[in-house]
């Protein structure tokens, strides 16, 4: 009689979540060589780097999502929609919650799930360090979702100041806390949207009816890049009208505004809290795995955490320390790499091979400002420092980063179709999703 089929379950179906799902699918699960399942609260997946986009209309979620179901049976693996609730290390299963509809109906019972090998894919959500009034009156750029509400609520902004009397000195006020890549992007994006909709018939709404302000507690922003990039966005953002602050720290956010530490009042009727990520609280600890104060799993060069070799964890959920001493940065192209040695290393548990440890290589960075500009750095593993770029260069680099994303998931001549679809979208599409 035959061993059943090895489980291998994935939480999480983000950039690294997904690609390994894929990967594993089509080595494993097209043979009946083992049964991959992947577990994610959401229909679809959208690469996270694109939610500014979302969030100001520049892209079009419905067009762009992939949903899981579709992709699940075109490669080979099972999909369960679901939120990991709980861990049994010793009977290896995990507890999905319940779903419940906008009535409170119960659509899904609390499920539970066994495995062989697990893999947390989770990813990170917004970190408010505690900060008084944020959770009430911020909005998050964490999924699709909270990127769908900004959304709507800027349009309803945009639609008031273009219609409703208002004084000469009257702006929309945006504020926008943390000036990592988020709130750089988004703030570029903004200035777009302005005159895109100034363009389909906004009327007074351009870019001096604006007032975007960059909030950043630290010296600079972009602090995870060089000085010089750093630089270089914040020289581009104050030529769009961007208000850039730094070491500024935000210490309260009411309806109306945000307060300072030094006692500043920021206006604004739209406020959005970029300021740091860390892993979901209800990770801290669970089933007794070791986890850091961000709540990151700890896991071993392999991936495998410290505590559990049966179970794997990467990208931003994991704490994955490197041999130069320091950690993997929660980057999406460190997502996608540990995702390859993640791949390569559940083959080699299921072979009874040794595992290899997972190297972070630094391919360089890139901030998008929107179709302005672009600034950032290729190759920032060379020895000899990196290279800056801006410009259409930049751009191109930008978009081929989730072109590898679209090629892990599709191969390259799907992505193909996709490029394709998308170039004859921006010509018979408006360029703002206006709804």
């Amino acid at each position: 009689m035959s061993s059943p089929l090895k489980q291998i379950v994935i939480v999480g179906g983000g950039a690294g979540g997904l690609e390994l799902a894929t990967r594993l699918g089509s080595a494993l699960g097209r043979g009946k060589k083992a049964q991959i399942t992947l577990v994610d609260r959401n229909h679809s997946h959208l690469w996270k780097p694109l939610l500014h986009e979302v969030a100001t209309g520049s892209l079009d979620e419905g067009v762009d999502a992939i949903s899981y179901l579709a992709h699940a049976r075109n490669h080979h693996f099972f999909f369960q929609m679901g939120s990991l609730s709980n861990i049994n290390r010793e009977e290896k299963t995990l507890q999905l919650d319940e779903i419940r509809d906008a009535h409170g109906d119960l659509l899904v019972p609390v499920r539970q799930l066994h495995y062989d090998i697990l893999v947390m894919a989770l990813g990170s959500v917004s970190n408010d360090f505690g900060t008084a009034g944020v959770k009430e009156n911020c909005i998050f750029l964490d999924n699709p979702a909270q990127a769908q509400r900004f959304h709507n609520e800027m349009l309803n902004l945009f639609l008031k100041f273009s219609t409703q009397p208002h004084g000469a000195d009257e702006r929309v006020n945006i504020a926008i806390v943390g000036g990592g890549a988020t709130g750089v992007e988004l703030s570029a994006e903004l200035h777009n949207a302005v005159q895109e909709l100034h363009s389909y018939g906004f009327k007074g709404l351009d870019n001096q009816a604006l007032n975007v302000t960059l909030v950043e507690a630290g010296e600079r922003i972009l602090p995870a890049l060089p000085a010089r990039i750093s630089a270089s966005a914040h020289h581009e953002l104050g030529k769009m009208g961007v208000r850039v602050l730094t070491k500024t720290l935000v210490t309260s956010a009411k309806p109306d505004g945000l307060t300072t530490k030094d006692g500043e009042f920021i206006p604004a009727e739209l406020m959005v809290w970029a300021a740091g990520i860390k892993a979901p609280d209800f990770l801290k600890d669970i089933a007794g795995l070791e986890t850091n104060r961000t709540n990151q799993l700890v896991v071993a060069p392999t991936l495998q955490t410290t505590r559990d070799a049966s179970i794997f964890a990467l990208g931003d959920c994991a704490s994955c320390p490197q041999p130069s001493g320091g950690f993997v940065p929660p980057r999406a192209q460190a997502a996608h790499q540990m995702a390859t040695r993640a791949y390569g290393n559940i083959l080699a548990l299921l072979k009874g091979r040794e595992l290899q440890p997972y190297v972070y290589k630094d391919h360089g960075s890139l901030v998008s400002l929107s179709r302005f500009s672009t600034v950032g750095s290729l190759m920032g593993n060379l020895m000899r420092g990196s290279m800056m770029i801006e410009g259409r260069i930049a751009r191109a680099v930008y978009i081929s980063l989730y072109r590898m994303h679209q090629v892990a998931l599709h191969g390259l001549f799907k992505t193909g179709l996709i490029v394709l679809v998308g170039r004859i979208n921006r010509v018979i599409r408006p360029h703002l999703k206006l709804h």
